[in-house]
């Protein structure tokens, strides 16, 4: 019997860090598409309510943890979520235009706008605000402390999300973790 009790409470202590409350990085905006930089203010408090928010469809892998947890991040911002378990991300990523090179486990359509990847709900409000000509946001790979990527001791790597314009050509968005005071 104990051997089936450690197999069942080793998946549970793996995934305490995709299911840990979502910690508040520190944020630094960077120059929108248009080339100037919202104001921090702007940035902490987007124009776009709560009731406003669209449907955020979210497509992953069955059996991704962290990919939940995103979601549970995005509820928790005021977004409704649709999760759909997808057998072919590559032909939603190709369809959505997501850059070769900028993938995530996870691609999100909201508001006519991709989400790859952890994507934090406030730069995703601050999107839907601005209204950007653009196909969306991408936050490549899996960095630890973004949005579903929480640890247990808090950490939070340093990474940018990045605006992916009409021509497939990105640029930074917004610096999260580490000492941001330096980020452009």
């Amino acid at each position: 019997m104990k051997p089936i009790l450690v197999l069942l409470l080793v998946p549970a202590l793996a995934c305490s860090a995709c299911t840990r409350a979502p910690e508040q990085p520190d944020v630094v905006p960077v120059a929108a598409a248009g080339g100037n930089a919202p104001s921090a203010q702007a940035a902490a408090a987007p124009a776009v309510s709560d009731a406003a928010l669209p449907l955020v469809v979210v497509h992953k892998t069955p059996a991704c943890g962290c990919c939940e947890a995103w979601a549970d991040h995005l509820r928790q911002a005021g977004f409704q979520v649709d999760v759909r378990n997808e057998d072919n991300l590559e032909a939603v990523k190709q369809r959505l235009g997501v850059p070769h090179g900028k993938g995530s486990c996870h691609t999100a359509e909201v508001g006519g706008y991709m989400v790859e990847g952890h994507v934090p709900a406030r730069d995703i409000q601050r999107l839907l605000a601005e209204k950007p000509d653009a196909r969306g946001l991408v936050l490549p790979g899996m960095p630890l402390g973004s949005p579903g990527m929480e640890t247990p001791d808090g950490t939070v790597q340093r990474y940018t999300v990045e605006l992916v314009r009409r021509d497939g050509s990105t640029v930074d968005y917004a610096v999260h973790g580490g000492d941001t005071a330096g980020a452009p």
